[in-house]
């Protein structure tokens, strides 16, 4: 897919992440927004997978190891086609599929159930390791946060992942450099994310995480005939494209007030416009 229909896409997710607080009330939009130019070139660009059949056997999988961030993941899942777009208006209700961590069990396209900090890498390596078991040339992508970073399971699976040689893994690591208690360097600070990666054994890339052409520029780089698995540190904004909330700890969990969701909803709905002009002029 082209750069600016990536961003287009990107656009549309955002206005469901909102659209999705808007009947929610709140949620960790922060995040959200931080990472969802990544999970739309994953879905719209790289992964080898079927909305139709989200069960093959074949498919790439993706893991949200912050699982927090779901309500990136449930946009664009719904952009993609795996479940109808009026169902994010369920988001938080009770009984909803779109629950405020996700459910493997509930919603098509989730693989694994997250949410407890820390895990996803290793769910990953091991679904991963399986794949290899049965011959398949299947990848696995994993996004995680650096706010997570600390749990030490996260460095089992990099240990793992680099011992089996698991080449089909790919890891991005969403450096919004916020969690919920503050900057990421104060709270517990895990610089140099990169060299961490790379003492383990993986190779690792440092891109603009909020810039569509970067993040496809390195998945172009990976080669899934490798037996070092890849880790990509990826520099974002939190709350990246709403500027009121931008590089705030508030926004790791907003309660929008209606004036604050109506000016967040515009402004994206301008940058919407302005990308789609654009293409016509192309």
């Amino acid at each position: 897919m082209a750069p600016q229909d990536l961003r287009i896409e990107a656009e549309e997710a955002r206005l469901l992440i909102l659209r999705m607080l808007r009947g929610g009330r709140s949620g960790h939009v922060g995040g959200a927004l931080s990472c969802v130019d990544i999970l739309t070139t994953l879905y719209f660009d790289e992964m080898d997978i079927d909305p139709l059949e989200p069960t093959r056997p074949d498919r790439d999988r993706f893991i949200l190891s912050a699982g927090h961030k779901a309500l990136a993941q449930y946009a664009v899942l719904a952009r993609r086609g795996y479940f109808p777009e009026p169902w994010v208006d369920t988001y938080s209700d009770l009984g909803s599929r779109l629950a405020g961590h996700p459910d493997m069990h509930k919603l098509p396209g989730v693989e694994a159930n997250t949410g407890a900090l820390g895990h996803g890498l290793s769910i990953a390596c091991g679904i991963a390791l399986g794949l290899r078991l049965q011959e398949r040339r299947s990848r696995v992508f994993v996004v995680l946060g650096d706010g997570e970073l600390p749990e030490g399971s996260n460095w089992e699976g990099a240990a793992m992942a680099a011992h089996h040689q698991l080449g089909n893994v790919v890891a991005f690591v969403d450096v919004n450099d916020l969690q919920i208690s503050g900057r990421t360097a104060d709270v517990m600070n895990m610089e140099p994310i990169a060299d961490k990666f790379a003492a383990f054994g993986w190779k690792v890339r440092t891109i603009d995480g909020n810039d569509v052409e970067q993040i496809q520029g390195v998945l172009a780089e990976v080669d899934r005939d490798s037996s070092s698995p890849t880790a990509v540190v990826a520099q974002t904004t939190k709350a990246k494209g709403v500027s009121s909330l931008e590089d705030t700890a508030a926004s790791h969990y907003w309660k929008p007030a209606a004036a604050e969701m109506a000016e967040a909803e515009a402004e994206i709905r301008a940058r919407l416009q302005q990308l789609s002009l654009q293409t016509v002029a192309r």
